[in-house]
């Protein structure tokens, strides 16, 4: 169920008359806990249309992207944290810096698109694909009367434990139940012992 668009129509609707919307797919993603560079990578495959069998580097033929949810966009390891966005005013000595928890908490629109642009070709195309990507913090968005298309994340192919690392964990396992049983005897002989002796 789409809700009432509240945001800035302004903003949401901006350079939509720069693209040629005819026969173009709407795609929405939802990045509800999908990581960051993963749902990025996805994007920007849909925007520059490598997803279609007519493909062409030197046209734009991609697709209109909707993603919705990015402030619940996750990211793995300590990237919160250590991920830090730089930029520099042109005054000397006034290189800003952002971590990613501050720029999730101010804009969080952004963080996508960075990550989608910068696996984006630097060419002249760039700037017509970077209109075809709409980004909203929350659920709600303006193009309802489109005919929109869920995109659907394909599965994660997460490979198998490598086999020296199985196997050390296997002697590490058994190890660990050895010496749990022959602590066990080891106890059992100090009681009988220390019986025998009272």
């Amino acid at each position: 169920m789409v809700t009432a668009f509240t945001g800035n129509m302004k903003r949401a609707a901006a350079g939509l008359r720069r693209i040629n919307l005819d026969g173009l797919r709407w795609r929405v993603f939802d990045a509800k806990g999908q990581v960051l560079g993963r749902l990025a990578s996805q994007i920007a495959t849909v925007i520059q249309g490598k997803d279609k069998p007519t493909y062409t580097p030197n046209r734009e033929d991609g697709d209109m992207c909707i993603v919705l949810n990015a402030k619940d966009i996750c990211v793995t390891g300590r990237k919160l944290t250590d991920k830090v966005y730089y930029w520099h005013t042109g005054y000397t000595g006034h290189l800003k810096e952002r971590t990613l928890k501050d720029q999730m908490a101010k804009d969080p629109t952004e963080v996508i698109r960075k990550a989608v642009l910068r696996m984006l070709p630097r060419n002249k195309l760039r700037d017509d694909r970077d209109r075809k990507l709409r980004i909203f913090p929350g659920s709600e968005h303006p193009f309802g009367d489109r005919p929109l298309e869920p995109y659907v994340m394909p599965p994660r192919s997460v490979r198998e434990m490598r086999p020296r690392a199985r196997r050390a964990m296997v002697r590490a396992q058994k190890k660990v139940e050895q010496q749990e049983q022959n602590g066990g005897g080891k106890k059992r002989k100090n009681r009988e012992a220390q019986e025998e002796t009272a």
